[in-house]
């Protein structure tokens, strides 16, 4: 029998593992390899929400945070509400990331997570999460903080966009979330031809920590983009 979206995700999160080099003072952290619980629930998400064959529009993040994907496993879906909307208990952790609360009330907006992850498929071009060693510990870090940082990761975005569209993604238009993210997908994407139009969003991030004044306004920025028919 033919595997489902869900099934085809869960096999590739599980077999995720990125062991090239990194600048000094990065980190790759694996949130499927750090705690038993994140299988576990990732799976419960994708059986529910992707126990099919349909196509999906893609949605690119950056990669992954500490608090959200990369303790869930599901991107932009801290524990609350992966709890609270999804359905979905994590016992041995509780989040709270910004940018999830602003994705989910665009997918409360859309008619709920059922109809949002029926039609959209998220994840990002580098897939698990990256910090920055400092005195401190470790900071949140994004694939294009640092020049050599993205021409080391690159050709793992290349091959992970690759098989993130396998999965059977509708790519005649993909959605971006930041623009300088979506900088460096163009750059990707001219060489290697993967989508016909991009369609870049404000990363929910961004707006949630310097636009939460004009939220509604957003929120309607990402419905017009994602509504099209």
């Amino acid at each position: 029998m033919k595997k489902t979206i869900g099934e085809k995700v869960v096999a590739f999160n599980k077999q995720l593992h990125y062991s090239g080099a990194l600048p000094e003072g990065f980190e790759v952290l694996n949130p499927f390899f750090d705690n038993p619980e994140t299988l576990t629930v990732m799976t419960a998400f994708y059986e529910k929400f992707y126990n099919d064959q349909n196509q999906r529009k893609f949605i690119i993040g950056i990669n992954p945070s500490r608090h959200g994907a990369g303790v869930t496993g599901v991107p932009f879906t801290d524990t609350k509400r992966l709890e609270a909307v999804c359905g979905i208990e994590m016992k041995s952790a509780h989040t709270h990331e910004i940018s999830s609360v602003f994705l989910y009330d665009v997918i409360e907006n859309f008619g709920g997570p059922e109809r949002f992850y029926s039609e959209f498929y998220i994840n990002s071009p580098f897939p698990l999460a990256i910090i920055r060693k400092t005195a401190r510990g470790g900071l949140n870090a994004n694939y294009y903080d640092d020049k050599d940082l993205f021409q080391t990761v690159k050709p793992f975005m290349v091959q992970s966009l690759k098989d993130h569209i396998s999965l059977g993604l509708d790519t005649s238009e993909v959605f971006i979330l930041g623009k300088k993210n979506a900088a460096f997908i163009e750059k990707i994407n001219r060489e290697e031809k993967f989508f016909d139009k991009m369609t870049v969003l404000d990363h929910p991030r961004y707006i949630q920590q310097y636009k939460s004044k004009e939220k509604e306004l957003y929120i309607d920025k990402y419905l017009i983009a994602l509504n099209k028919k």
